[in-house]
């Protein structure tokens, strides 16, 4: 049985010479350089030599040995990973630095409860930002931070939220996107400073009728829940405006169009057929920016109905007006 030298034996272990490995191009230039020159060194000598093991252990290793990572890469000291625990002394410089600036933010830290430290500043903080941990319950102590005019839990774990958060009666902005809540507390109407509420990614099964108490809510984002219809209660929602995308809704209540200052509705990509949609949105309402795509009908059918005259012309009001 004839024995395979050089790149015919490399071939036979897997190694084709034209499915050469990325980045070892180098390598097997050499390898070649090396062969060529011993194959000469052999036809000028008088006896027949073999090529030693060594260099046929070379040629395996650059045409079959894989590379400790991809060409032209460098390996990275790893930092501390995003989403680990932190250390009672990096917290307490956090709160340190929260008591004289009124802002606390620690995000994705992997925070599995509101950090008790915090109880010391509740006289001191207008922020709170605790998004992208894991958080699954609010404590009763969070109605205590009566200064409070921002809080944020985006992208935790929360079911359910406190009647103490309706303590806060300064509160104006409430981001509580992708969590899991099913329904807000009946009390939610009393914090009466609220101007934005952002819900989008929980579970909702329908349009929170505590919405309609709050007389100062400008901006109220209920996309990608699971609410199916639209109640007569809407009427008395005082928002400017109101995202409603992604939902489940197949029925919308006339009454929407009594809205006294909604200007913005999203309603696209739900379960609407174009006779679900009332056409007093169009001829009899306030709303200017009305966004439907992604329903059970075509946009040019919308262009048809009675009314869609009237919304343009309010549309296109509105459009002059901020260009």
């Amino acid at each position: 049985m004839t024995s395979l030298r050089g790149p015919a034996r490399a071939e036979t272990l897997g190694a084709h010479p034209r499915a050469a490995r990325p980045g070892i191009c180098c390598g097997r230039q050499r390898v070649l350089e090396l062969w060529s020159s011993r194959r000469s060194e052999r036809r000028s000598s008088s006896k027949p030599q073999k090529l030693p093991d060594l260099l046929v252990q070379l040629c395996v290793f650059l045409f079959l040995a894989p590379l400790g990572g991809r060409p032209g890469s460098r390996h990275r000291q790893k930092g501390p990973e995003r989403g680990t625990k932190m250390g009672n002394s990096a917290l307490r410089a956090h709160v340190e630095t929260a008591q004289k600036t009124g802002v606390f933010q620690l995000k994705d830290r992997g925070l599995t409860e509101f950090p008790a430290e915090l109880q010391k500043l509740t006289s001191n903080l207008r922020t709170i930002d605790l998004s992208n941990n894991k958080i699954e319950n609010l404590p009763p102590v969070v109605g205590k931070f009566t200064l409070l005019k921002s809080l944020s839990l985006n992208s935790n774990k929360l079911t359910v939220l406190p009647d103490e958060l309706c303590n806060l009666k300064k509160l104006e902005t409430l981001s509580l996107n992708n969590n899991h809540l099913r329904e807000l507390p009946p009390t939610f109407g009393q914090l009466s400073a609220l101007k934005t509420l952002s819900l989008s990614g929980n579970q909702l099964g329908a349009l929170p009728p505590q919405l309609c108490g709050l007389r100062h809510l400008d901006v109220v984002d209920l996309s990608k829940n699971q609410i199916r219809s639209i109640p007569d209660l809407v009427g008395e929602l005082q928002v400017i405006e109101l995202n409603l995308n992604q939902n489940q809704i197949s029925q919308i209540s006339v009454r929407i169009s009594c809205c006294p200052h909604l200007k913005v509705l999203r309603l696209e990509e739900n379960c609407l057929e174009l006779s679900m949609l009332p056409q007093s949105i169009l001829s009899d309402s306030q709303i200017c920016l009305l966004a439907v795509e992604g329903n059970l009908f075509e946009i040019k059918k919308l262009r048809e109905l009675e009314g869609y005259d009237k919304y343009m012309e309010r549309f296109t009001a509105t459009k002059k007006k901020f260009a």
